[in-house]
């Protein structure tokens, strides 16, 4: 019995380590075609896009992680783009001479730079801020949220409110960041070169393209082994996880900060290949749009989340180039397609039955699933070579 037992957890790590290697592969593969496929073919405008859209792809993985593997439905996941961004925005905006200030402060009386501006002159220092704070924040609202035990809609309320207070702070700081006008970048210098030139937005997009693998694995691992399974269960019974002996507010304060940094991060991304970073990042429809992106593309697949912000930025793109006036209805169709027809997204349909339903229409044959499956259960093949011998 014991050799039995042996031989199937060796058949099933021997399988866990052929779907890592074809996991690997297909990374390797995407990479290798964003980076020199693609900037090879698409038009400099077009990768432009692209960047921006996979740095929004960052974002989503956030959400997917605290919504799809914990279940914590945040609608003001703006607030820690947007914080990420005015980082990244502040640190170019003091590349100036030394005893000068950027320009907007002068329209508005200003003489001397507050004191908050300064450590971002430091490159480290603001490398650093580009995450910690957005984390921090998140952190620091999800203990406020989380030690009291709420969730649910009354969470995502919350968020929704945290959002708009954010969002009127920063907008009436006319003296402070500007205010409604933001910060703008596309003139400003990093490392001798203009931030809008062509080499420092290939740079740029070739940065988001490995930010968002290195998000991605970085949530694939969260998400994997036991501390993944916990997400799970929190996601699924709180109460019982609870009940086994966890207190599930510290992981859901962690798992809180770590996407409200890779939220910052892509915001920082975003900002240098956009050109400005206003409080309108802090839009209430701008954070509900980062939920739709997850939801179109798959919950807590953490593949569908990069699918999904991708899909759904090209589409409105091209929709509203080719039809302006009723690219919305398209949009909303799309919406209302994935709600009432996918409701696990597109890869989750891809994963549950649209591979077979696409073999069977190609005209290849489906396997019947047993469990345990009688083609990969060890003691099966061990009986089967026994008996050809």
């Amino acid at each position: 019995m014991s050799s039995q037992v042996l031989s199937r957890s060796q058949g099933l790590k021997r399988q866990k380590r052929r779907k890592l290697m074809i996991e690997g592969v297909a990374i390797v593969a995407i990479a290798f075609l964003l980076l020199l496929l693609l900037p090879a073919i698409l038009p400099e405008f077009r990768l432009k896009l692209l960047g921006r859209f996979l740095s929004l792809a960052i974002v989503a993985l956030g959400i997917d992680l605290i919504w799809g593997f914990t279940g914590l439905l945040s609608l003001g996941h703006g607030i820690f783009f947007a914080l990420g961004g005015y980082a990244f925005a502040m640190h170019l905006k003091m590349q100036l001479p030394e005893g000068e200030i950027p320009d907007f402060f002068t329209l508005y009386g200003v003489s001397e730079l507050p004191w908050f501006w300064q450590p971002f002159g430091s490159f480290p220092f603001t490398l650093i801020a580009i995450f910690l704070i957005p984390a921090i924040v998140a952190g620091l609202l999800g203990y406020l949220v989380f030690r009291n035990r709420i969730k649910g809609v009354y969470f995502s309320i919350l968020t929704q409110a945290a959002l708009i207070v954010f969002f009127n702070f920063f907008n009436g700081q006319q003296k402070l960041i500007n205010g409604t006008n933001g910060l703008k970048t596309d003139t400003e210098e990093l490392f001798g070169m203009v931030v809008s030139s062509s080499p420092a937005q290939m740079t740029f997009y070739s940065l988001t393209v490995f930010f968002l693998v290195a998000m991605y694995l970085l949530c694939r691992w969260l998400t994997s082994g036991r501390f993944g399974r916990l997400l799970i269960a929190i996601r699924d019974d709180e109460s019982r996880v609870r009940f086994s002996g966890y207190n599930p507010t510290g992981f859901k304060v962690f798992v809180f900060a770590v996407s409200g940094a890779i939220a910052g991060i892509a915001g920082a991304l975003y900002t240098v290949q956009s050109g400005i970073i206003t409080p309108s990042a802090m839009e209430v429809p701008f954070s509900i749009e980062m939920v739709i992106w997850v939801a179109v593309g798959g919950r807590a697949t953490l593949v569908g989340a990069i699918f999904g912000a991708v899909l759904v930025n090209f589409a409105r793109t091209l929709l509203s180039e080719q039809f302006p006036e009723v690219w919305l209805f398209f949009q909303g169709a799309l919406f209302l397609i994935v709600v009432t027809v996918l409701p696990n997204g597109i890869i989750g349909w891809l994963r549950s039955w649209g591979w077979e339903k696409m073999q069977h229409w190609f005209g290849f044959k489906s396997y019947v699933v047993t469990y345990p499956s009688l083609e990969t259960d060890p003691q099966v093949q061990q009986e089967k070579e026994q008996f050809e011998e």
